[in-house]
């Protein structure tokens, strides 16, 4: 090697400065190759889940897991087990798999994990001070009881309407379905379907959760501080808090002004009675802890917030993959567009709106939403910082005769309820979308269900209401335990609403094969390009 750099390097060849240029510059393939000879030939503690094989010191296994998380995990579990170790620029990931490594980090003990440890970086700067993972577990769970209480019943009967009445403004406006607009029937046209289900997400969101005010300002000023915002929620953010970059800035800016912009709907509100209103603001604007304080105006704020990120993020790439699907799948795009017509068609030929509790009486419709999330997640992993030594229990992997793998404090444990949602040895034909394998009552589907449901079980209060705990079942789109996904029943009737009403409207196909998931994103999205033709299904 020494030959390669003569000419280039100056001085004589033994000198010291020769040398040391010469060391330099081997230094980091030096660095490299003594990494990996230690890997292999230091002493293993038995106790220790084993960690993954890996060349660069400090960024560890970070591009094969942000590359495809998901195949990157059943590859080490077929050379590791069910259990083990990866480092993620500088982090120790613990990673366990299947039903039982998913309830071993979303049924941890609050003494041995903790989620806000994990995402409060991540999280506060986005969602505000004072809510979320930017405050202890038990007022977190609080705040989802106040959230709770505005997710009700009678305001999903109220959105309902709301819903469909949004999707079809969309249609009869958006530039994108102007051939739609034209009326005929043998006429083609195409969408973008993540682009149009992000617009239609948060506009539907803001029309039914966000309040009336929320919906109106929906403009470029809003949307330009929107995307702000959500340029700091990226898997960037989530490795390095705290880089000096203008994205970083624009987040922390744009954090204010809608914290603002919240804090001053309250402030126009106090003068008018809004306590009929269905939106979340009307419903957390008589929210008190038990101590007897009251939400604070910027805490509402910050709620408001995190509802409008997270719900967006989930419901927009559900719907996006959904139709995508239906798009390659005519025949059942078909079947659910005859479900339509064989609960909401009159005598004249056209579709009545639906309600809420007709909504739920889909069957198809319903195993539609189901395996979508099943085979597209949103996100794909979920992480625990260990803040106290946590024994693996031995049903999940065994080390040996009296031996049991701890996962040492300061480690993260994650588990990937996408992989076991595609394992092969749980599903038939797991990578397969394939909704029908949900009509089976007996089928693994249906009884992956059941057990996430659990119905008929124990349920527990973690502080916001008894819920089913779900944690040992293979398939949870909406995490489990105490952090399951509050906003679970809202996801449903608002991705009912929009698949069936454009269903009810349009024909789709693709031209191309499903895109492949991007895992380069906070939630999992389809690449580009994800283009649907559609046509008109009837005149009017």
């Amino acid at each position: 090697m020494l030959s390669t750099f003569e000419g280039f390097i100056p001085g004589d060849r033994y000198s010291p400065l020769y040398i040391l240029t010469i060391v330099l510059i081997n230094l980091p393939i030096i660095t490299i190759l003594l990494h990996g000879l230690w890997q292999v030939v230091s002493p293993k503690d038995p106790n220790v889940p084993p960690v993954v094989f890996h060349w660069i010191p400090i960024f560890g296994s970070a591009a094969q897991y942000g590359h495809d998380p998901i195949n990157f995990f059943f590859k080490c579990r077929e050379k590791y087990g069910d259990v083990f170790t990866f480092i993620l620029f500088g982090r120790k990931m613990t990673v366990a798999l299947g039903p039982k490594g998913n309830h071993f980090v979303t049924g941890g003990k609050l003494s041995e994990v903790s989620a806000e440890e994990a995402y409060t970086h991540l999280t506060t700067p986005v969602f505000g001070k004072d809510v979320v993972y930017d405050v202890p577990n038990h007022i977190l769970m609080e705040q989802k009881r106040f959230v709770k209480f505005g997710l009700s019943v009678e305001n999903f009967r109220a959105y309902v309407g709301l819903i469909e009445d949004e999707v079809e403004t969309y249609l009869n406006n958006d530039p994108s379905f102007t051939v739609y607009g034209l009326g005929d029937i043998n006429e083609w046209g195409s969408f973008n379907a993540l682009k149009c289900m992000q617009e239609l997400t948060i506009f539907t969101a803001s029309r039914t959760l966000q309040g009336k005010e929320v919906r109106a300002s929906l403009d470029k000023s809003f949307a330009d501080l929107y995307n702000d915002l959500d340029g700091g929620f990226t898997p960037l953010n989530f490795l390095f808090p705290n880089l000096p970059l203008e994205s970083y800035r624009k987040r922390d800016r744009a954090q204010k002004a809608m914290s603002d912009f919240y804090v001053q709907i309250q402030e126009n509100r106090k003068d008018e009675d809004h306590s009929h209103d269905h939106d979340m603001l009307a419903a957390l604007a008589s929210q008190k802890y038990k101590d007897g304080t009251p939400l604070t105006e910027r805490q509402i704020a910050h709620i408001m917030i995190a509802l409008l990120m997270a719900g967006q993020h989930t419901s927009s790439a559900t719907a996006s993959w959904a139709l995508l699907h239906l798009a390659d799948r005519p025949d059942i795009a078909d079947a659910l567009y005859e479900e339509q017509v064989k609960h909401f068609s009159t005598p004249d030929g056209k579709l009545r709106a639906m309600t809420y509790e007709e909504l739920k009486d889909l069957p198809l419709l319903d195993s539609v939403i189901r395996e979508t999330l099943r085979v597209h997640p949103p996100i794909h992993s979920i992480i625990r910082k260990v803040i106290k030594d946590v024994p693996v229990p031995g049903s999940l992997a065994n080390p040996g005769p009296d031996l049991t793998y701890i996962v040492p404090k300061g480690h993260y444990i994650l588990s990937c309820p996408a992989l076991s949602q595609a394992d092969p040895a749980v599903w038939r034909d797991a990578n397969k979308w394939d909704p029908l394998r949900w009509s089976d009552p007996e089928g693994v589907a249906a009884q992956a269900f059941k057990t996430y449901d659990d119905a008929t079980g124990e349920k527990v209060d973690y502080g916001f209401g008894a819920v089913s705990k779900g944690t040992e079942s293979p398939y949870q789109p909406f995490g489990a335990g105490r952090h399951r996904c509050i906003g679970e029943q809202f996801a449903y009737v608002q991705l009912g609403v929009v698949l069936s009403t454009i269903v009810r409207r349009l024909e789709m196909r693709l031209d191309t094969p499903i895109p492949s998931p991007d895992f380069h994103t906070m939630i999992t999205l389809p690449k580009k390009p994800c283009n649907i033709r559609y046509r008109r299904r009837n005149f009017d």
